[in-house]
């Protein structure tokens, strides 16, 4: 049986379009058919260090076509590849690599010393391979550009069917020990199909690969489906926002993935305003409620912002919100993707009525398998053919989905429910307010009371009662945040998410 998943996509272009571009890194472009011949190269590499049908091969980097390499090699393997957050520690790595099973670590110039730290750490890891000289450590790592050079071309397709593992991604454990969700070939591709029609994708595609690829925002927003679509990812190794708009000029980029924070740090850029970005015609954003302030900077530059709620278990889109209802359905994640069912349930697992709170629940071929070697929290969360997000939700009259928060972020306050999502939307309506977040707090009267935590916009000032002000036209008396702390910076996670737990250890 032929490869049915995500590694005969290289091998597919390779016949389609051989010319095109496929990837284009630092000022090297690769067409599709050089990509697909260093994709056979990465499988005869990893066939020889004695990878087979299953096993796992980890890679940690900031971005790097190595990524998307050994991504595809697994899938012609019907190995399973396994992102690791770049940023970790070599602790938090060696749990990821541990509990993973990995049997071999392609790592990026940065972790050098990470291999060093875990080698003697990790008996199971066969071999070390550095995608490029590392700038410290890692001398013992086998050079992956040595290994391809040495390897043979011809194709390889071991049989994969949508049912098969194809990744394992971690979750980032910001509410405890990371998680695996296992996606499959049909999860990656039915996501992969979901993004082409939701965002309109063309044949010849040019999207920024902005986001951490070992997310799967940044893998599967918008990369994985415009070369899938025959279209070129422009990679960059990590996110500066002056050097990022000059790369969407040169290389005239057309869409992109990306987190709110990362397009307001834009935005500021003095240069912002002056840049060619003609060719610019979509960037879906996600990890955060896209604020109206935001939304209108990017509109004006005649560009579609398409606000999107997804997550790692879901490969990642649920709903996305198009531009057309972007102002009318301000704050709304929009309505569910073509292929993917969404649903707000109550305690009784009865659909609540509209505008009432309840939990979101998903259910599609996008939808993972379960999380790596953990039953007991896979049986937890999917339930009767839906995962169960843990977010709370309401749906509106025409059936736009908003997310009001986590269940678990939810401050109860005076036996009333406050979402600090609602609060801190609020408050980014305010001009004075670059940054904020909300957590809760214990009080002795009402149990639990909300504090923000601010970044004023430069030049604003530091005037909490102004702030007081200014919010008690938008939230209702139980609402408004009890308390009010300024701070130069909010701590994020690589893909620019509000830390909360960090802001409840250093303030609760």
């Amino acid at each position: 049986m032929r490869n049915a998943g995500i590694g005969s996509w290289p091998e597919r272009r390779l016949r389609i379009s051989p010319d095109k571009d496929a990837l284009w890194f630092e000022g090297t472009t690769t067409s599709h058919g050089a990509f697909a011949l260093r994709v056979r190269r990465t499988v005869s590499a990893l066939a020889a260090l004695g990878v087979q049908a299953g096993d796992r091969v980890a890679w940690v980097s900031g971005n790097h076509p190595s990524a998307l390499e050994t991504l595809y090699a697994c899938g012609q393997l019907g190995a399973i590849w396994v992102p690791v957050n770049g940023r970790l520690t070599a602790t938090e790595a060696e749990f990821v690599l541990q509990h993973s099973g990995a049997s071999v670590v392609v790592h990026g110039r940065d972790h050098g010393t990470v291999a060093d730290a875990l080698r003697d750490r990790l008996p199971g890891v066969r071999a070390w391979v550095a995608a490029e000289p590392p700038v410290a450590g890692g001398s013992d790592s086998l050079p992956y550009e040595d290994l391809l050079a040495a390897a043979a071309e011809e194709s390889r397709d071991e049989p994969v069917t949508l049912e098969d593992p194809c990744l394992i991604m971690y979750t980032s454990g910001t509410t405890g020990r990371p998680k695996g969700a296992v996606l499959t070939h049909g999860n990656m591709t039915w996501n992969a199909v979901n993004q082409v029609l939701g965002m309109d994708f063309t044949a010849d595609e040019r999207t920024l690969a902005l986001a951490p690829l070992f997310h799967i925002g940044g893998l599967n927003g918008t990369v994985n489906p415009t070369l899938l679509r025959g279209g070129c990812a422009v990679v960059v190794r990590g996110f500066d926002p002056a050097g990022t708009l000059e790369v969407m000029e040169a290389q005239r980029v057309n869409s992109f993935f990306a987190v709110p924070t990362m397009l307001d740090a834009m935005a500021r850029e003095p240069g912002f305003s002056t840049r060619d970005l003609s060719a610019m015609r979509t960037i879906g954003a996600a990890g955060a409620p896209l604020p109206l302030s935001t939304l209108r900077t990017w509109q004006n530059r005649g560009i579609t912002m398409q606000q999107a709620y997804g997550m790692t278990e879901a490969a990642p889109g649920c709903t996305v919100l198009d531009s057309t209802d972007a102002e009318r359905k301000l704050g709304s994640a929009g309505k569910p993707c073509f292929f993917t069912d969404v649903r707000v349930l109550g305690p009784d697992g009865a659909a609540v009525a509209p505008g009432e709170v309840g939990e979101v629940v998903v259910q599609g071929p996008n939808v993972m398998a379960g999380y790596w070697n953990e039953p007991e929290q896979t049986a937890a969360v999917l339930r009767d053919g839906w995962y169960h997000t843990g977010d709370a939700g309401s749906v509106d009259e025409e059936g736009f989905l908003y997310i009001r928060d986590r269940y678990k972020d939810m401050i109860i306050s005076g036996g009333e429910n406050v979402y600090p999502a609602e609060v801190e939307s609020a408050l980014l309506e305010l001009p004075t307010v670059q940054e904020a977040a909300v957590i809760g707090v214990p009080d002795d009267k009402w149990g639990e009371v909300g504090l923000a935590i601010v970044v004023a916009t430069p030049g604003a000032g530091e005037d909490v009662e102004a702030l007081r002000t200014a919010l008690r036209a938008r939230l209702a008396g139980f609402k408004m945040p009890r308390h009010f702390q300024f701070v130069d910076e909010l701590p994020k996670t690589a893909t620019g998410k509000i830390r909360k737990p960090d802001l409840r250890s250093r303030f609760r």
